[in-house]
């Protein structure tokens, strides 16, 4: 037998199967993850009682985001070694990368329950407990209990619709501040002061439509209002509204405002408006198009509702593509607020990369160097590398019981790989540049030559309406843009 760094003993190990576990760390180190993988199921092939090779196959399946196997792994950690505490922290981790926080939160007091000095759990504990609303009793208050609180779909029906409170405030959103000071002023209020409203004639219950590129945290802002205001919050999502068969998409979207009304004040979010408010009348499509232009009807007659009746109830919608989203949800008292969340500047980088570092033992970190590595990225863009980076210091304290704090090195090595996908929003921004910037294309008709414009999506009206976005789209795509980007961020990474 053997001693671990924790004091307890462990079985000894098959020589041959710690030289594949070796391996397999240098690997994890190198940031070859799957390679990882391979040397560490040798170890395991070799010697299945080889608690450490489980581990730290699932650390790196959970990097790779293969969560399955990562927590087979982790209960087969917890079977050999019930006494260690960083086998339930890292399934806390899992639930809440899912965002399964009460589940989460669970797994991190079972962490600290086994070393009541776990600062590590302690940290994710206080974190969790700032996002759920926890009771006085130190449980999970009444709408993080799974019993009272869950939405139930039968046959394609949705008979109940779960909702729940959001801690998150204004404070914590990076930037945006005439943003934040506009939905306070415009939103927030009329959540909590409808009298105030009501006294200068001011209509309540208009929708919001939040629009941007991906990643840029329209959802995380939709809870930030939430929280600021106290409200309820209803996800709505596109893919258990929309049935295939006849009648069930109507029936869900009013079986969601009717249990709004119910739990007021409520804010009722639509991700991805354009797949379920898309633009009737496109043609093609045969029953899908038929089923989508019904689906789009129902929906005007709830906005509809809220807007003869919107005491208590507020829509929002995000969507990454305003453009497709039918004119009529666009009209007047429907969605005719729209605000652009554009991606992080240089400054609001460099805080995105303290604020997705805070819960971390960190040692100096350059975070303007940081913030020019990452020219153009969007805020998930920085938190996947965060999260990433934060994965080796801490494998390397479970394999060598001694604390290595996140380093600049940990975070440049991640942006330094070969499978390294970069900014989210490169891709993005190419792919709808043919959606909304006009094109002149030469052809030959009748033997003559003819310039042809080629108009994008957009109508004259909204040009003006989307204009901050349509010009930073022209930006991005840019030939001097993109080469400015490039060597900026191989010159941060690389040299300085």
């Amino acid at each position: 037998m053997q001693q671990d760094g924790q004091g307890s003993k462990t079985p000894d190990v098959n020589p041959e199967a710690k030289e594949h576990w070796k391996k397999g760390n240098a690997l994890f180190e190198a940031n070859s993850f799957d390679e990882a993988v391979e040397e560490f199921s040798k170890a395991i092939e070799i010697d299945v009682g080889y608690a450490d090779a489980y581990f730290n196959r699932a650390l790196a399946n959970r990097v790779n985001r293969k969560f399955d196997e990562a927590k087979r792994d982790l209960e087969k950690v917890m079977e050999l070694q019930p006494d260690i505490a960083d086998a339930p922290l890292l399934y806390g981790d899992i639930l809440e990368s899912n965002n399964e926080l009460n589940d989460a939160l669970e797994w991190y007091k079972k962490a600290l329950s086994i070393n009541p000095g776990y600062n590590e759990a302690k940290s994710r504990i206080e974190h969790i407990e700032s996002l759920i609303k926890i009771g006085s009793d130190g449980s999970p208050g009444k709408q993080g209990k799974k019993d009272e609180n869950v939405e139930v779909v039968q046959e394609g029906q949705i008979k109940k619709v779960a909702f729940y409170k959001s801690h998150i405030k204004f404070d914590s959103v990076i930037g945006l501040k005439k943003i934040k000071l506009y939905l306070h002023d415009n939103v927030v209020l009329a959540i909590e002061r409808p009298d105030l409203f009501k006294k200068y004639g001011k209509k309540l219950g208009v929708g919001l439509l939040l629009y941007g590129p991906p990643g840029v945290g329209k959802t995380y802002i939709v809870n930030a209002i939430a929280g600021e205001s106290n409200a309820n919050v209803i996800i709505a999502r596109i893919n258990q509204i929309v049935d295939m068969y006849t009648g069930n998409t109507e029936k869900n979207l009013h079986a969601i405002f009717e249990q709004a009304r119910k739990n007021s004040p409520c804010i009722v979010f639509f991700d991805e408006m354009d797949a379920l408010g898309t633009k009737r009348g496109g043609g093609g499509g045969g029953d899908n198009n038929n089923s989508m232009r019904l689906a789009v009807n129902q929906f005007l007659v709830e906005m509809s509702g809220v807007e003869e009746n919107p005491e208590g109830l507020f829509v929002i919608g995000a969507t990454n593509n305003p453009w497709d989203i039918d004119p009529a949800l666009k009209r007047s008292g429907r969605f005719s607020d729209a605000t652009y969340i554009p991606p992080p500047s240089y400054r609001d980088r460099t805080k995105l990369f303290e604020f997705y570092t805070r819960n971390t033992p960190r040692g100096r970190l350059s975070y303007g160097r940081l913030s020019r590595a990452t020219m153009g990225f969007s805020p998930a863009d920085i938190q996947h590398i965060c999260d990433r980076a934060v994965m080796r210091p801490l494998l390397h304290e479970y394999s060598n019981r001694r604390e290595r704090k996140l380093s600049m090195g940990d975070l440049l090595s991640i942006m330094r790989e070969k499978d390294f996908r970069g900014s989210s929003l490169d891709e993005w921004y190419a792919m709808v540049k043919k959606d909304v910037i006009s094109k002149t294309e030469t052809q030959i008709v009748d033997g003559k030559k003819q310039e042809i414009v080629k108009e994008g999506k957009l109508d004259a009206q909204e040009k003006v309406v989307y204009k901050t976005m349509v010009r930073d789209i022209k930006r991005n795509t840019g030939a001097s843009t993109i080469a400015i980007k490039k060597f900026m961020r191989w010159f941060a990474v690389h040299i300085f």
